[in-house]
C-alpha cells in the first residue's frame, strides 16, 4: 500500500481504467484514502464535463492563416540556393542557353579583371586624379564654410595658420556651443522649478 497521496499522472491512470503492473496498489490506496477518493471523483467530474463539450473543427484555411504569421528560420545557404533556383529555367534547352550566357558573362568579367590588373598604372593615375579633385572640392567647401561663419579675416587666418588654426577654431566653437547648451539647460531647469 502507498504511504503517500496519488500524483496527477496516477489519477489519470485510474481514470483511463488502465490495467497492469502498478495499478492495483493505486486502486487499493484509493479504497482507504478519502482525500484521494475525492481527487479521483473531481477528476471524473471534469472528464464528464469535457466529454459533453461540443467538438470544434478548425476552418479549412486555419493552418494557412497561422503559418503565414509564423517566422520560419531558413539558413542562409538554403535561401541563397532558393533565390538562384528561381532564375534557373525549367526546360533543358533554356538551361543550356542560360549556362552559355552565364559562361560568356563570366568570361567578360574575368577578362576585364585581368586587363585591369595588367593596366594597374592607369588605375592608379585615375585614382590620384580623383583624390586630387576630392581634396580640392573639400578645401573649397571648408573655405566657403569658414568665410560664411567668420568672414574674410577668419578665412585669411585659417589659410595662414593651417591645421592648427582650424583645430583652435574648432575647439573654440565646441567650448562656446557647450556653454550655450549649459546656459539654456540652466534656464529651463530654473523655469521648471518656478512653475
Amino acid at each position: 500500500m502507498l504511504e503517500r497521496h496519488l500524483r496527477p499522472d496516477e489519477i489519470d491512470l485510474l481514470l483511463d481504467t488502465e490495467v497492469g503492473f502498478g495499478v492495483k496498489p493505486l486502486r487499493d490506496h484509493v479504497k482507504d484514502c478519502l482525500e484521494c477518493q475525492g481527487e479521483l471523483e473531481q477528476a471524473r467530474a471534469v472528464l464528464l464535463v469535457l466529454e459533453d463539450l461540443p467538438h470544434f473543427v478548425p476552418s479549412v484555411d486555419f493552418t494557412n492563416r497561422v503559418m503565414s504569421q509564423v517566422q520560419v528560420f531558413e539558413p542562409w545557404h538554403v535561401a541563397a540556393r532558393n533565390g538562384v533556383l528561381r532564375f534557373v529555367p525549367s526546360t533543358r534547352p533554356a538551361q543550356i542557353a542560360a549556362g552559355l550566357a552565364t559562361a560568356a558573362s563570366a568570361t567578360v568579367v574575368v577578362s576585364g579583371a585581368v586587363w585591369a590588373v595588367n593596366r594597374a598604372d592607369i588605375g592608379l593615375l585615375l585614382a590620384n586624379v580623383g583624390l586630387e579633385e576630392a581634396r580640392a572640392s573639400a578645401n573649397a567647401a571648408v573655405s566657403d564654410l569658414i568665410l560664411a561663419a567668420v568672414g574674410q579675416t577668419g578665412l585669411e587666418a585659417w589659410a595662414a595658420g593651417g591645421p592648427m588654426v582650424a583645430l583652435g577654431a574648432g575647439v573654440g566653437f565646441l567650448v562656446v556651443a557647450g556653454a550655450a547648451v549649459a546656459g539654456l539647460r540652466a534656464l529651463t531647469t530654473a523655469r521648471s522649478r518656478q512653475s
